[in-house]
């Protein structure tokens, strides 16, 4: 092989090393922020390793949100009407969080199955409930419109 044909090959077989180390930090740079969704029925079947990082979905538990009265710490939990999971999260909650309303919460399941949330989100109008949200309570055949979402009022 001529010299100047062997420094060619030798620079496209560089730069293809670079690109292909380049392209496999990348994906593993990506796999390691992605945010599964799940629904708090897969949860509560152990779908989710602990510690994984994921987003959990369903609507708020009515009766089940419990306020620290010395921190911004609240517990709460979601279900889909078939299963529920306890939600721990430190911090303000949206002006639109309240019991009986569609939320997706990211966070980490521990052992003991509590997730603990670093964000909650909140429904922004009467008509929205996140697609994902929807689609899993569809899937799980519990739609809200069969569930009472709020208290009876006591006669």
């Amino acid at each position: 092989m001529k010299p100047h044909r062997r420094k060619r090959l030798g620079i496209i077989l560089f730069i293809a090393a670079g690109l292909s180390v380049s392209v496999g930090l990348i994906l593993y740079a990506m796999s390691q922020n992605i945010n599964l969704f799940y629904t708090p029925t897969q949860v509560a079947d152990g779908e989710v390793e602990v510690g994984q990082r994921i987003r959990i979905g369903g609507m708020v538990k009515v009766g089940s949100y419990v306020s620290a009265e010395d921190s911004l710490q609240v517990r709460f939990e979601t279900t889909d009407f078939v299963n529920a999971v306890p939600i721990l999260y430190e911090g303000i909650l949206p002006d639109l969080f309240r019991e009986g309303q569609g939320i997706v919460a990211e966070g980490t399941v521990d052992a003991e199955g509590v997730f603990h949330a670093s964000r909650v989100l909140a429904k922004h109008d009467e008509n929205y409930m996140s697609q994902e949200v929807k689609a899993a309570l569809d899937a799980a055949g519990a739609a809200p419109e069969n569930h009472q979402l709020s208290p009876q009022p006591e006669s």
